[in-house]
C-alpha cells in the first residue's frame, strides 16, 4: 500500500483517491450588504450558467431581538417570492455556563408543500456582539425538469449566552426556474451584515 502525499493544494488535485477528479472552484458572484435594511434580495446571477449556487452568511445582525432570519424564492425575477417548499430542519444548542444542551428535530422549522418563507435559524440574538453566520446550498436552480433541492446550515448567538446550531434541508417543488432569492427577519430589520454569492464552477 502506497502514501499520497497531497501538497499544499490538499484534496482539490488528489485523483488517486478513487474517483475524485476535481471537488469544483467557487466562483464570486456578489455581496449583498445590510444596514437597517428590511430585507436582502438577489436578482440576478441565479441562472444557468452553475449548477449549484452557495450563500454564505457573515454576520448577520438583527435590529430587534429573538428573531429568525427566514428566506423565500423566486421564479419570476423577484415580482414574487412565493416557491412552494418542503423542509425538514434540526437544532443543536449549548449555553455557556455548560448546564442546558439538546440535539432535536424541530417541527416548527419545517414546510409542508407550503409558499411561505422558510426560518433559517432559531431566535438569533440582537446584542451587540451577536450574529448568525452559515451557508445556503442551492442546487441546479435552471433545471425546467427536476425539483430545486436545497440545504442549509447556520450558527447564532441566542439569548446571549446559547450557541445553537441549526441544519435544514428541503426542496422547491417546482419545475420553473428558480432564479432570484430574497433574507429577512421576521419583524425588524437586518441590522448589519453580508451575503455573499458564489457560483461552484
Amino acid at each position: 500500500m502506497s502514501i499520497v502525499k497531497l501538497n499544499n493544494r490538499g484534496v482539490k488535485d488528489a485523483t488517486a483517491f478513487g474517483s475524485i477528479t476535481g471537488l469544483g472552484d467557487l466562483i464570486f458572484i456578489s455581496r449583498s450588504t445590510a444596514s437597517s435594511s428590511a430585507s436582502l434580495s438577489i436578482t440576478s446571477g441565479i441562472d444557468s450558467t452553475y449548477k449549484e449556487y452557495i450563500f454564505y452568511f457573515n454576520n448577520i445582525h438583527p435590529q430587534s431581538d429573538n428573531q429568525e432570519l427566514f428566506f423565500n424564492f423566486s421564479i419570476d425575477g423577484g415580482s414574487n417570492y412565493n416557491v412552494t417548499k418542503t423542509t425538514s430542519t434540526f437544532q443543536a444548542y449549548h449555553n455557556e455556563a455548560g448546564s442546558d444542551s439538546s440535539l432535536s428535530y424541530h417541527t416548527a422549522g419545517d414546510l409542508a408543500q407550503s409558499t411561505n418563507y422558510q426560518r433559517l435559524g432559531f431566535s438569533s440574538d440582537n446584542a451587540d456582539d451577536a450574529s448568525l453566520s452559515g451557508y445556503l446550498h442551492l442546487f441546479e436552480p435552471s433545471s425546467t425538469t427536476f425539483v430545486k433541492h436545497f440545504t442549509a446550515t447556520t450558527n447564532m448567538c441566542h439569548a446571549d449566552t446559547y450557541s445553537v446550531n441549526y441544519y435544514l434541508a428541503g426542496y422547491c417543488n417546482t419545475t420553473s426556474a428558480v432564479n432570484a432569492i430574497r433574507f429577512a427577519f421576521g419583524s425588524g430589520n437586518i441590522d448589519s451584515g453580508t451575503i455573499d454569492m458564489y457560483g461552484v464552477k
